[in-house]
């Protein structure tokens, strides 16, 4: 009997995340109607992408890379890329239960997961071709990471579009509302950091003081 964790490592639930790169709307559509999404493995694919994109930023040559390797902290990219997509499904469900979408939280994760994809492809592509260019031939590495965004746009807009049942014009707006969703909890998240560090700091001022008058 199969533990609930191995369910998420199928040889098909593996096949339909491949499969989103060459038929992304029936392969969508089989991991929303058909459970043959993994949320284990797009969450894979995030920490692979982090990890790709954490690789390119240290090893890509100097000549399409302005970022200082020494400075580069693998946890913090990987902290970063999970939490915009942690925020982007957040925002996407929030504003797609108010609009008649169909797709779950656990769809949602799974697109976006599946979504990054070709950038996995791309940034691994990109950082070794970087090391064979000379200058003046940046433009190589420029079309490999253009394509990888770009396909990964796509797959995104498909995916959202065939979880929840939307046209092609509904989507493009909830994507939209989205982004603006992710503004909205990051304003409220420093908003509440603030208060919660002006809070902290009144009661340590009163420590202080009671510590000095005693």
């Amino acid at each position: 009997m199969q533990t609930a964790l191995q369910t998420q490592f199928t040889k098909n639930k593996l096949a339909y995340m491949l499969r989103t790169l060459s038929h992304p709307a029936d392969a969508f559509y089989e991991i929303r109607h058909r459970e043959q999404g993994s949320v284990v493995l797009s969450l894979i694919c995030v920490a692979v992408f982090a990890t790709c994109y954490t690789m390119n930023r240290i090893f890509a040559s100097f000549i399409v890379n302005d970022a200082d390797p020494m400075s580069v902290n693998g946890l913090t990219e990987l902290s970063s890329v999970l939490l915009l997509v942690m925020l982007f499904a957040v925002g996407n469900w929030s504003v797609t239960c108010l609009l008649n979408g169909e797709g779950r939280f656990r769809d949602i994760v799974t697109v976006t997961g599946y979504s990054l994809l070709p950038l996995i492809l791309c940034y691994v592509t990109a950082t070794v071709v970087s090391r064979f260019v000379a200058s003046g031939e940046e433009v190589f590495y420029t079309i490999i990471i253009s394509l990888g965004t770009a396909w990964t746009a796509v797959l995104l807009l498909l995916g959202v579009m065939t979880v929840h049942n939307y046209t092609l014009l509904k989507t493009l707006g909830t994507l939209l509302l989205t982004v603006l969703s992710m503004f909205v909890m990051i304003f409220l998240a420093l908003l509440l950091a603030d208060m919660i560090n002006q809070v902290v700091g009144f009661f340590y001022g009163i420590y202080i003081e009671l510590i000095f008058r005693s």
